[in-house]
């Protein structure tokens, strides 16, 4: 399920799906003017939602939880990681910035070291970032490879983003 939707004033809906771990997980993604929407999800249904903005005052973004259980910090985190900005447009999720370009080194860039290689790379968005992640498995390795998933599909529709 994939497609493209142009709505008023530039703003833009995508929607896509994978197969992880044996469950299929949808995503569906609006950019709007200033600000990004991110559900994730098995089935049609907005438990739990977080937002993520830059401050002028720390690299890492604020977020805060908006709806549902705000100990399950899965939304908070990703929508943290996807409003991270930065030179490269790269950033791990602790902040440090990297030249990784889909897993190849940018000229005159550094790669991660070694105690970043499990940092995910966040393509920057520098927007409020909104996230509803509604899915049963809260396994940290699950969401890392959701997480992937929406930065593969960053890559490669950087316009919808």
């Amino acid at each position: 399920m994939e497609g493209l939707v142009a709505a008023a004033g530039g703003d833009v809906s995508h929607n896509f799906s994978a197969r992880l771990w044996e469950q299929l997980v949808h995503f569906h993604v609006m950019r709007l003017t200033d600000s990004l929407f991110l559900w994730v999800g098995a089935t049609p249904h907005l438990r739990n939602l977080a937002v993520a903005m830059c401050s002028r005052y720390d690299s890492i973004p604020v977020s805060t939880s908006l709806l549902g259980d705000t100990s399950d910090t899965t939304s908070t985190g990703l929508a943290q990681r996807l409003g991270l900005r930065g030179k490269t447009g790269l950033a791990c999720e602790c902040g440090v910035e990297w030249g990784l370009s889909k897993g190849h080194e940018v000229e005159g860039s550094t790669p991660p070291t070694p105690q970043h290689i499990s940092c995910g790379p966040a393509r920057k968005t520098n927007k409020q970032v909104f996230v509803s992640y509604n899915l049963q498995n809260t396994d940290s390795n699950f969401a890392l490879l959701v997480e992937n998933r929406i930065k593969e599909e960053m890559e490669a529709f950087p316009e919808k983003f």
